[in-house]
């Protein structure tokens, strides 16, 4: 029980594969793991499963450059994590790439425990029966809601609606361009206490949008007072997956 190792692994979530479930997804990793070979712990009692524990769920039909996951191994010797990430990324559905690999020190927080907000980007693009939204007027609204104190918004939880004030989780939201289809933007939305999601920011944007193309691209983590992606191999900025983008188009 001792010689047991936590790796956390980045990953990507692109093109169609975004359309598939948690659940397969979860799947999907578990043969990878078999087919590399990794030596796997697992769960006890009548139906053991291996010990692998995913980060903030990614709605289906979302894409991601920064999901993550944590997976207990018996130990790690014979296992070269230098090549991991390309040998789970071969053995994964096109689309589904490990970009990062690390071993966790001891005691580490759950990612569910440690990621205090996401950044995102996504289009402003015209709901059914509106008109395209322009540039200038995405701006005001965003400029609107940023400078409210707070931002209701009616959400459904377990079949019951509530309105809710977002506005503490919209931790940044710009304007980046104007794209063929409509406004892209950035934003940097909270994941505890309460999550934001780009959904909810679309609806306190007023009528007439509705978001696409919506892509994660950091987790985050606060380390004494500083934001830091939830591995050390990690750089600053979204991560660089050209590999995964190609193999994904």
């Amino acid at each position: 029980m001792n010689d047991r190792v936590r790796l956390r692994i980045r990953f990507s979530k692109l093109g169609k594969i975004r359309w598939t479930s948690h659940r397969d997804l979860a799947r999907m990793w578990e043969r990878a793991f078999r087919r590399v070979d990794l030596p796997l712990a697992y769960s006890e009692g009548f139906t053991p499963r291996p010990r692998v524990s995913f980060g903030l769920a990614l709605p289906t039909g979302h894409e991601s450059v920064a999901e993550f996951l944590d997976v207990e191994l018996t130990g790690i010797e014979g296992v070269d994590l230098a090549a991991l990430g390309t040998r789970l990324s071969a053995a994964l559905p096109v689309g589904v790439d490990a970009t990062a690999v690390a071993v966790l020190a001891p005691g580490s927080p759950s990612l569910q425990e440690d990621v205090t907000s996401c950044s995102w980007r996504w289009t402003a693009a015209a709901a059914e029966g509106a008109e395209r939204p322009q540039l200038e007027e995405v701006r005001l609204r965003v400029a609107s809601v940023l400078a409210a104190p707070s931002t209701p918004i009616a959400r459904n939880r377990k079949g019951v609606e509530r309105v809710e004030d977002i506005r503490p989780g919209i931790l940044g939201l710009e304007v980046v361009e104007e794209s063929e289809d409509g406004v892209v933007l950035s934003a940097e939305l909270a994941a505890a206490p309460r999550a934001v999601r780009p959904a909810d920011v679309i609806a306190a944007l007023g009528p007439g949008l509705e978001e696409r193309h919506v892509r994660r691209t950091n987790q985050w983590i606060l380390r004494h007072g500083a934001r830091r992606e939830p591995l050390d191999v990690a750089p600053d900025d979204a991560p660089a997956v050209p590999h995964a983008l190609e193999r994904a188009s």
